[in-house]
């Protein structure tokens, strides 16, 4: 070693300690070690770009552990029921019914999910799934089934009088219809789109007057509303059916009339010119 402490010329001797310098027989200088020391730290005192926010980590808002369970959990649901749909009802049990409901509720909640994501990313929360959707929700659910396995299993006959294949194809086709619907408003709304009324204007929210929305003021509403109901439709449910029809057009005569308000002072005579062309087609709304 030389007298001032610096390796000799011809060395290559490693000064990765206490600082990393580039690899290679580069020669040591007091500029060298100047320019290493000051890039180490400024490497501690910035963020690291690629830092992940903790929304996404387990528990948080945005977690990805959270969404690849639940996504997970959903497409086996769907297999599972619509598996156990085509056996049950190829030896003739009519116990298909509970199963067919609960692979058409996974999908709608997949795609609650799904099309959020694809065309609304800023608002693409775990909850966006909507399967914590209140109370009322599960149990409107938790009854349409217990409706459907008691009348297939106890009441085979009379579920049979009452519900024909005509009766099933035309709830099918209602869930069909509403689902597409309902998934195509919400891909065309973009972020103008949002599971909860907003009582503020955000910036860059705009009006949304083209697509399904040239012929349905609330196309996603309308999508929920008969896809509801085609899906008691299709169990062949008769209490579970009175009931869904009642409480759905309820809660969206209350939401609907709350939200246009809204609107209508985000838009003003733009709205209501756009509300008096359209409708919203759920009856008597």
């Amino acid at each position: 070693m030389a007298s001032n402490g610096a390796p000799k010329a011809s060395s290559s001797v490693d000064i990765s300690y206490p600082v990393n310098r580039p690899a290679g027989p580069s020669k040591w200088t007091p500029e060298l070690d100047a320019q290493l020391r000051a890039r180490e730290a400024a490497n501690i005192q910035t963020r690291n770009p690629y830092a992940v926010p903790i929304e996404f980590y387990p528990r948080g808002r945005r977690s990805l552990s959270g969404i690849a369970v639940r996504a997970f959990c959903l497409g086996g649901a769907a297999i599972l029921g619509f598996v156990l749909t085509a056996f049950l009802a190829y030896h003739g049990s009519r116990l298909w019914r509970p199963w067919l409901f609960l692979g058409t509720l996974s999908i709608f909640h997949f795609l609650e999910f799904y099309t959020t994501a694809a065309y609304n990313t800023p608002i693409a929360y775990v909850s966006s799934f909507l399967l914590t959707n209140g109370d009322q929700y599960r149990i409107a659910h938790s009854m349409a089934l217990v409706e459907t396995c008691l009348t297939s299993y106890f009441f085979p006959g009379w579920q049979a009088r009452v519900h024909y294949p005509v009766t099933l194809a035309l709830g099918v086709v209602m869930i069909v219809v509403g689902q597409t619907v309902r998934s195509i408003a919400m891909a065309q709304a973009g972020t103008n789109f949002n599971h909860t009324v907003q009582s503020r204007k955000n910036e860059g929210h705009e009006l949304v007057t083209s697509g399904m929305y040239a012929y349905f003021r609330h196309p996603s509403y309308f999508g929920f509303f008969w896809w509801g109901i085609g899906t008691q439709v299709m169990l062949g449910n008769t209490i579970c059916l009175l009931a869904y029809a009642g409480v759905l057009w309820y809660f969206f005569m209350k939401r609907i009339t709350h939200e246009e308000k809204h609107l209508i002072n985000f838009f003003g005579e733009e709205y209501q010119a756009y509300r008096a062309r359209t409708r919203v087609w759920i009856p008597f709304i």
